[in-house]
């Protein structure tokens, strides 16, 4: 089937600052790997985030509570409807990010997002695979964009020493530093056992020695309280004057 008997509808929209490639730029890279990946999709959309965004939908979607730097929503194909591939969603910020930190163009970066993204719509999985999804990635960028892929650890990896933290509304969010350490000793707290208080031996009983038979205590008996005097009042003193 020729590419005028199955049209590619490429929608993509923007809403960063930063300026992204558009869907003319990429629709060569785009038909290259619908024909080799997706030969039946007949569309797909494409759309260019700041972090502010990107960290909202990775929170709804994803439970987690940062950026990233792309995402992908594969259609639900219905009966009788054509079949939209799905959604790919971009981070340009991140994309800036990363070019720079590998010195490549920002353009280049987000051709490896496009191929990435590109492949988790179409099923693949590099978390839950043996590295086969990266594997072709790497083949995809040799052939399509004749240069070598783009180191995936370096991109995605965290930071050294870096945790996720589930926070009490059941996100996520990655700590470093100090955040990472405390997080660290905590969890292992939680994990050693608590060491068990040893058992205190009941006391025994002490005896006490009984007192040796003698002489009948002398009972004193108490003196006879004195008896109350009673005093009579005076009466009140009154005084006059007679004339």
């Amino acid at each position: 089937m020729t590419a005028a008997q199955n049209p590619f509808k490429i929608d993509w929209s923007s809403r960063s600052k930063l300026r992204g490639p558009g869907d003319r730029s990429l629709g060569e890279l785009l038909q290259k790997l619908r024909d080799r990946l997706a030969p039946k999709a007949q569309g797909i959309s494409i759309s260019y985030l700041d972090d502010r965004a990107m960290r909202k939908l990775n929170r709804e979607h994803r439970d987690i509570n940062q950026t990233t730097d792309v995402l992908s929503f594969p259609a639900n194909p219905e009966k009788g409807a054509f079949q939209h591939l799905g959604d790919l969603v971009v981070s340009l910020p991140m994309a800036e990010k990363m070019a720079k930190k590998l010195g490549v163009s920002r353009r280049r970066e987000v051709e490896t997002l496009i191929i990435h993204g590109f492949l988790h719509l179409c099923g693949h999985d590099h978390e839950a695979d043996n590295g086969e999804m990266l594997a072709l990635q790497a083949e995809l960028e040799r052939e399509f964009l004749e240069a070598e892929p783009l180191p995936m650890a370096v991109k995605r990896g965290r930071k050294p020493g870096s945790k996720v933290k589930r926070l009490k509304d059941g996100s996520r969010v990655v700590v470093t530093g100090r955040a990472a350490h405390a997080l660290v000793r905590k969890e292992a707290a939680k994990k050693a056992k608590p060491a068990k208080k040893a058992e205190k031996a009941p006391r025994k009983a002490v005896e006490k020695p009984k007192r040796a038979p003698g002489r009948p205590r002398k009972v004193v008996e108490a003196a006879p309280a004195p008896k109350r005097v009673v005093r009579r009042k005076r009466p009140p003193l009154r005084s006059g004057v007679l004339g």
